[in-house]
């Protein structure tokens, strides 16, 4: 049919003819969609690259990611792919681990894995990490295996290791931020490290902010210097975690952030005043979400009758888990004050913070008798929020 359209017909090997279809085909609508003979023509070869076929048959790929992935690496048989994907598997990944890690880098499909990756697979083991811990971090971060291993991976591991004194402590700050490997040391993490130990900031702070969040390390030490000259002029004293937690704060959210969070304080209430009075007791409250401030704000206020200037006083509570934490304790101290089992000056604070198993120690076993259903109140609240 795509002859009568336009077909060219070689007159005695020296001239071409060309007859074109009259105007009146696009009458019976065989061309308004422009897509349709693509799909026509797609449809009638049916092929993709080899790569495509192996990622969606090899590795469970969907079409469209595999069809993604080919455009960062390519292979016409599949001998050096199944030696890659076989290395995986004989290092423990399990099947899902390694379609991660090729999903978010393909060219491993085309490297050594003896002479690429099992020297540094051989690294984190060597220093104590798990095979489950570590195929998990790789398959989430597999860009950790093309840092080059003498002039980088070794030299960034050692000075975090010299700096938290624990391997443990090492491996679970990579883990939140694994850039901390890859990132050129002298151009912001050891300046800023210079930094906080000229404003007096002590080593047991900076272990605090490595450990819980080491993406501070990795900021312009322009602002890292600003910052840290804001929290002072707040009152902050640099030898206290909380100011470690201000600096961390203040890195982490924008101005406009702030200001939409304070404005939705100022709806239960609060002044300017005090969500700075409030920050200064527990910086880290200002990092919660939007959200999560006016559904934490509404359970304690309207349903639990608080007065807000309480949560001035204790806005570390806003930070913990409506589900898991703040609704089956609340239930709780409800029961054991209906029955006159506590004190009606038990303070919301106090039970809130307490670990799970303090909390079942002090507030539920001791009256298992006099609230039977305590426990199963509790544990049923829980597994809601699961």
């Amino acid at each position: 049919m795509f002859n009568c359209l336009c077909k060219t017909i070689l007159n005695g090997g020296k001239h071409a003819i060309t007859i074109r279809a009259p105007p009146s085909i696009h009458n019976l609508g065989f061309l308004q969609n422009p897509f349709l003979s693509l799909k026509c023509i797609s449809s009638s070869t049916n092929q993709q690259p080899f790569v495509v076929s192996y990622l969606i048959n090899t590795l469970g790929f969907s079409p469209e990611t595999a069809l993604s992935a080919s455009s960062e690496v390519n292979f016409e048989t599949p001998e050096k792919a199944d030696i890659v994907v076989n290395f995986f598997k004989k290092q423990g990944f399990s099947q899902t681990q390694i379609s991660n890690l090729v999903r978010r880098l393909p060219s491993v499909l085309i490297s050594d894995p003896e002479k690429t990756f099992l020297p540094k697979i051989e690294f984190f083991s060597s220093r104590g990490i798990s095979s489950p811990n570590l195929t998990k971090l790789l398959s989430t971060d597999p860009n950790l295996l093309k840092i080059n291993l003498e002039k980088r991976l070794i030299p960034s591991y050692d000075f975090f290791k010299n700096l938290l004194h624990s391997e443990v402590k090492t491996f679970e700050a990579i883990k939140r931020y694994p850039n901390l490997l890859r990132r050129d040391m002298k151009t912001c993490v050891i300046p800023n490290i210079n930094k906080l130990r000229q404003n007096g900031v002590p080593e047991r702070c900076i272990i605090f902010i490595i450990y819980y969040q080491p993406r501070v390390l990795m900021v312009k030490p322009v602002r890292l210097r600003d910052i840290v000259d804001e929290v002072k002029e707040m009152g902050f004293n640099p030898l206290t975690i909380i100011f470690a937690e201000a600096v961390i704060t203040l890195l982490s959210i924008s101005k406009l952030a702030w200001e939409r969070k304070v404005d939705v304080f100022k709806k239960w209430g609060w002044s300017e005043d005090d969500v700075f009075l409030a920050f200064r007791r527990c910086p880290r409250f200002m990092l919660v979400s939007e959200d999560k401030i006016m559904r934490v704000m509404d359970f304690f206020i309207n349903k639990m009758g608080m007065e807000s200037s309480l949560i001035i006083k204790c806005p570390g509570l806003v930070t913990y888990s409506l589900e898991k934490r703040l609704i089956p304790r609340s239930l709780v101290c409800q029961v054991l004050l209906s029955k006159g089992l506590v004190k009606k000056e038990l303070k919301m604070s106090t039970f809130i913070r307490y670990s799970e198993r303090t909390f079942v120690q002090k507030y539920i076993m001791p009256h298992k008798e006099e609230a039977s259903e305590l426990l199963k109140l509790y544990k049923e609240k829980l597994d809601l929020s699961k």
